[in-house]
């Protein structure tokens, strides 16, 4: 029962730091990124926000550094939005797990491209 309830509320997190990402934050710092999952504690005391940064690695920590300072505000934010006793303390951090796949793919594509060259 409190797993589903920990589950429900990372969702309802992730939906709403997503919406505050796109329509409110105007910190010129923050470029493209987006929600890619929401870590809460058991406690629903923290919540690891991954997000995922489109750009070079100065744009990420660029990023980083602008949802850092907004960190109070999307606390906020949480806590006017989303009914719980205590607001979660919000930490982010660096996803690069869709990078990752971006280059896997491109990796096989080579693979793929190289095996027909050869065999024709």
């Amino acid at each position: 029962m409190a797993l589903k309830r920990v589950n429900r509320v990372g969702e309802a997190i992730k939906e709403e730091v997503s919406r505050i990402l796109q329509r409110e934050l105007k910190d010129p710092r923050i470029g493209f990124c987006s929600v890619v999952d929401v870590e809460v504690s058991s406690d629903l005391r923290h919540a690891k926000v991954f997000v995922s940064v489109l750009g070079d690695e100065a744009a990420k920590q660029a990023t980083l550094a602008g949802l850092e300072s907004a960190r109070g505000f999307i606390r906020t934010e949480i806590g006017r939005r989303i009914r719980l006793r205590h607001t979660p303390e919000v930490v982010f951090r660096l996803d690069s797990s869709i990078e990752r796949g971006a280059r896997v793919s491109q990796l096989l594509n080579e693979i793929r491209r190289e095996g027909t060259e050869g065999g024709a």
